[in-house]
């Protein structure tokens, strides 16, 4: 890499973090701006390459291992009838229907070819709905449904678009050989996952030591996609696998690993996704640059199709399907504004510019410029006008996780009442165990028991959004509420201290720590 060229994706990447703040501060959907502000500077600014490798083999197996990790494997199970019928039904179908519609509009174009792009802009990227609708409340049901389809839909459209390729490079691939890749490498991809998974398991149950635990898990995604790839298998999967495992066994982890792994994740998740977003934006120049023989009307006219044709043929299939939802899910019937919400929720992402930027170059140049043309206008589209009124459409719909919300925090003090209840009476045996405590061990005793009442007060008051009758200040706000106060009085007289050379850095770097993690838990 060049030094211009470094030069150019540090201003981009600095440029993306900033728009990216912007609407962080907005309460903006931060994917739909950075892909606006793509669009709008692409003409000002010299191109900059979107790599299919960068994005296959560094941006998306982190970010899809982190989704894993921060999923439920019990809530996936629950709807993995739902999830199968989407990451892998509705991404075939959406592949048939557009890969038959754009041979029908470009007849000249190989059916082959045709069903490629049907593989490339199939499987939609749910960052941004889930983004929306985690703010919105979507019920935890639902936004399950889309995590999980976005898991496990671009190992079906990889391994279809592969054999799209190669039928359209070495000609005709016969159906069952085509369905006997793609079993091996869901099979493959699960089995290297699950040996990863035991594996690093077994690793962690012998480091315990939170910085080599998380240096660990930022190589894990690679590793596990590298291994599933080597062997033909998919590294899409491996990598779900793995984040899924290691996510659901976390509360094995030691604490300090957990705390970390949280803000590393969450770090890593803000920089790539930012990255990924504005790339997309800025691929326009390139994108049109490419096409040539058409006209303006006719180009326009094949890019409206084949977006209308994506977006009503995960309507036609959502609908489809309903009642299979119901009965592989055993749950009742999803209502229609559900239905809905899981319909509009296509937006395409990344991974589909990625894999269209991959065509190989024994395709032909105009079709190949054609097919990464109606790649990139489909996945703006779906961006900018399902992710536009997304929010909007849920609004309307008045589809919320109020009730939910409330079973949650019902249930979450129950159990927190239990836990303290056995906290208390663990403390009370190793008191009767010890004998009659000194004055120094009975005011520790006390404050352990009235750090107990509190917590299992400030459980229950959270029902109550921290007020009780008549909307006064319960207890437990009010302590936390002073507490926060003169936490950060104590700052300031330590940074005081600091700056008068009475007290060196890195012992202030020590007691900030220390502040910060009780103001963390006064936050929880």
């Amino acid at each position: 890499m060049n030094l211009t060229l470094g030069l150019q994706l540090l201003l981009m990447a600095g440029g993306a973090i900033a728009v990216a703040a912007v609407a962080r501060r907005r309460g903006w959907p931060a994917p739909l701006l950075l892909v606006a502000a793509g669009l709008l500077v692409s003409p000002l600014v010299p191109a900059v390459p979107l790599d299919p490798d960068l994005v296959l083999f560094v941006f998306l197996p982190p970010l899809l291992y982190s989704a894993a990790l921060d999923s439920s494997y019990l809530r996936l199970r629950d709807v993995k009838g739902s999830v199968a019928l989407l990451s892998i039904g509705l991404v075939l179908f959406t592949t048939a229907v557009v890969g038959l519609v754009v041979h029908l509009l470009l007849p000249t174009l190989p059916l082959a070819l045709a069903f490629a792009l049907g593989a490339i802009i199939a499987p939609p990227d749910a960052v941004a709905a889930v983004a929306v609708g985690r703010r919105l409340g979507l019920p935890r049901k639902t936004l399950t449904i889309l995590i999980g389809e976005s898991l496990f839909n671009d190992a079906t459209a990889l391994t279809a678009y592969r054999v799209a390729i190669a039928a359209a490079i070495g000609g005709a691939v016969d159906l069952l050989d085509s369905v006997g890749q793609f079993l091996i490498a869901a099979v493959g991809g699960v089995a290297i996952g699950l040996a990863l998974a035991f594996a690093f398991a077994w690793v962690f149950q012998h480091t315990r030591d939170s910085l080599v635990e998380n240096t660990l898990m930022l190589l894990i995604p690679f590793a596990a996609f590298a291994a599933a790839e080597s062997v033909h298998a998919s590294g899409v999967i491996a990598v779900v696998i793995v984040g899924l495992y290691l996510g659901y066994r976390m509360h094995l982890r030691g604490f300090g690993t957990r705390l970390v792994s949280d803000a590393v994740w969450k770090v890593t998740d803000f920089f790539l996704e930012t990255i990924v977003f504005a790339l997309i934006g800025l691929q326009l120049v390139t994108v049109i640059e490419g096409i040539g023989g058409y006209s303006p009307w006719q180009v326009a006219g094949y890019a409206a199709a084949v977006l209308a044709v994506t977006i009503v043929s995960r309507f036609v299939w959502v609908f489809s399907v309903a009642p299979l939802i119901r009965v592989r899910a055993k749950t009742p019937s999803p209502t229609m504004p559900h239905l809905v919400i899981l319909s509009w929720a296509g937006m395409r992402g990344v991974v589909s510019l990625a894999a269209a930027f991959a065509i190989p170059p024994e395709v032909p140049a105009r079709d190949r410029a054609m097919l990464l043309f109606l790649t990139f206008t489909t996945v703006i589209g779906t961006l900018l006008i399902q992710g536009t009124t997304f929010p909007a459409l849920i609004r309307r719909l008045r589809v919320s996780s109020e009730q939910e919300q409330y079973e949650d925090r019902l249930a979450e003090a129950a159990a927190q009442q239990a836990a303290l209840e056995a906290g208390v009476a663990e403390l009370e045996r190793l008191v009767a165990e010890e004998g009659e405590p000194d004055e120094i061990r009975k005011q520790v005793i006390a404050q352990l028991r009235e750090k107990s009442w509190r917590r299992s007060l400030s459980a229950w008051e959270r029902l109550g959004g921290g007020t009780g009758h008549g909307g006064a200040e319960t207890p437990s706000a009010l302590y936390r509420r002073l507490r926060r106060d003169m936490l950060q009085a104590e700052r300031v007289v330590f940074v005081r201290l600091r700056d008068e050379r009475r007290l060196d850095d890195e012992v202030l770097r020590e007691v900030m720590a220390q502040l910060d993690f009780e103001e963390a838990i006064l936050e929880r």
